[in-house]
């Protein structure tokens, strides 16, 4: 038998995962390079009596590999079986309405700056490199720097432990497979395919895109043109965000019935955009593939859950911590996965600055309140 240990690192370290996706000893290669940590490979190679010849781990991986793949079926269960194993002791350690309710004291998700995962570049940028005199950069800390570091932190931290508590709510599922040590580009298996877990909101830039497409005015211009006609004064100088917030809240309160129809004028429309996206989940989905970040671009199978406050998209972020909306929309979905098409889920995209024609599978999961 060939040895396909090298094959498939190959094809990994490319970060090609559509073979894993479709050829199971690709498969067993990921579930196998999973529980390629000391205390953990000793434990499954004891529990499975597999004594290894090899000592280092990177020669472990491989030589575990090969032993495996003589009996693909029979491998498969032995990982599975174990791995699920270890993450019921994973799920049962953790106390979920203990987070949640940590998660519940962040009143505010303010970044405190235009860096949101890049404080060190906008630290650099804003005061390392434009202020030359020292009084003048101390100065700076106890107002500006420190509510920039304390909104990265704060935000950060939020965002790290709600996305362990919607980890958690994949792996408590039946049709679910965690990694047990973390594995670059899969967060899980659904059904054997491996997925990254991307929880994010719905995108302004995409909202914008669409709306532009359908003939829709741009928000923030059709806010001032009807505060102008309602005699809503607003400050012309602040930043945009900022303008769209106080003609919002500002309609809000005038509370009468031509306030309010502006409102639910934008409001419709963007639902409408939702609602397509929900129809055709692959036009999202190649959006967010398209306009990821370069320094974390990656081509792998995702799950994208996207988060929308109905009411107020700015204030998606909580939804993070909603366990009455999450678990049942999550369970929901994958309740219903073993009826999707692979097929359907297919997406080719291409990526600024690369000349390569991207293959992956994709799917959304939209969370509404």
């Amino acid at each position: 038998m060939p040895n396909n240990f090298n094959k498939w690192k190959s094809v990994y370290d490319a970060e090609d995962l559509i073979p894993f996706t479709e050829n199971k000893e690709a498969l067993l290669w990921l579930k196998v390079k999973s529980v390629v940590r000391k205390e953990i490979i000793n434990e499954f190679c004891s529990e499975n009596q597999i004594v290894l010849k090899t000592t280092s781990l990177s020669k472990q991986f491989e030589e575990l590999f090969n032993l495996l793949s003589a009996n693909l079926e029979v491998s498969h269960k032995k990982l599975d079986a174990y791995i699920l194993l270890k993450n019921t002791k994973i799920l049962k350690e953790l106390n979920q309405e203990k987070l949640v309710s940590e998660l519940y004291k962040l009143q505010s998700f303010e970044w405190g700056g235009d860096y949101q995962n890049s404080l060190d570049k906008y630290l650099v940028s804003h005061y390392v490199k434009a202020i030359r005199s020292f009084d003048e950069l101390t100065a700076k800390f106890d107002k500006e720097i420190k509510h920039a570091v304390q909104g990265y932190v704060l935000n950060s931290w939020y965002n790290h432990w709600s996305s362990i508590l919607i980890e958690h709510i994949f792996k408590s599922h039946e049709i679910v497979l965690p990694t047990v040590g973390q594995i670059k580009s899969v967060d899980f298996f659904v059904n054997q395919i491996p997925f990254d877990l991307k929880v994010t909101y719905f995108p302004a830039e995409f909202l914008k895109a669409q709306r532009k497409e359908k003939g829709y005015p741009v928000e923030l211009t059709f806010l001032k043109s009807k505060a102008k006609e309602l005699g809503i004064v607003f400050d012309k100088d602040a930043k945009p965000s900022e303008i769209h917030y106080e003609i919002s809240e500002k309609l809000k309160d005038r509370n009468s019935k031509a306030s309010l129809e502006v409102l639910n004028t934008l409001k419709q429309e963007n639902l409408r955009i939702v609602q397509e996206c929900i129809k055709n989940p692959k036009l999202l989905a190649k959006w967010l593939y398209e306009n990821q970040g370069e320094m974390r671009f990656g081509s792998e199978n995702r799950l994208f859950l996207v988060l929308i406050d109905t009411d107020d998209f700015s204030a998606s972020w909580k939804l993070k911590r909603n366990l009455d909306l999450l678990k049942p929309a999550i369970h929901g979905y994958l309740d219903n996965f073993g009826n999707k098409s692979l097929d359907d889920m297919k997406i080719e995209f291409t990526y600024q600055g690369k000349s390569k024609i991207y293959t992956t599978y994709a799917d959304v999961i939209f969370v509404m309140k």
